[in-house]
């Protein structure tokens, strides 16, 4: 969800907790987790906050925690892949039509694309839904 809003973020399941704290210093990032063992680890720089500790287990509690703690907005919403974490690029619509249903081409106008993977991106019937998952997480319901 944090690449859905446009954020620059990636996952590690295979690090241990050494690991990922040292990556996430070297990288300036901010560790979210809900491993309570990992904060008491940490040294606290001055004012910057290196971890993020979620109380929740609920998803959309958590992201709100995020959202809150990090100080984040939807300002960049869908700039980014899902999968790969890269920045998108527009495409021009004249370049997709073999790659879309004929459907989503004609009814749409706007395509981005994955420079990494090579997705194609538009605004259908998934990322309305996302948009009202998103609204939801920012009002809480």
């Amino acid at each position: 969800w944090l690449r859905v809003l446009g954020y620059d973020a990636i996952i590690s399941p295979t690090l241990d907790d050494g690991q990922m704290l040292q990556t996430a210093r070297q990288q300036g990032r901010v560790l979210i987790t809900r491993d309570t063992c990992i904060p008491d680890r940490m040294v606290v720089k001055s004012g910057q906050v290196e971890v993020l500790l979620l109380r929740s287990d609920d998803f959309r509690e958590q992201m709100r925690e995020v959202m809150v703690a990090l100080e984040l907005n939807t300002s960049r919403s869908f700039s980014r892949c899902i999968e790969y974490n890269a920045g998108m690029a527009a495409i021009d619509r004249a370049l997709v039509p073999d790659r879309v249903p004929e459907f989503v081409f004609d009814n749409h106008r706007q395509f981005s694309q994955c420079p990494v993977c090579s997705k194609l991106y538009w605004r259908g019937t998934h990322w309305r839904n996302m948009v009202g998952e998103l609204a939801d997480m920012m009002k809480g319901s």
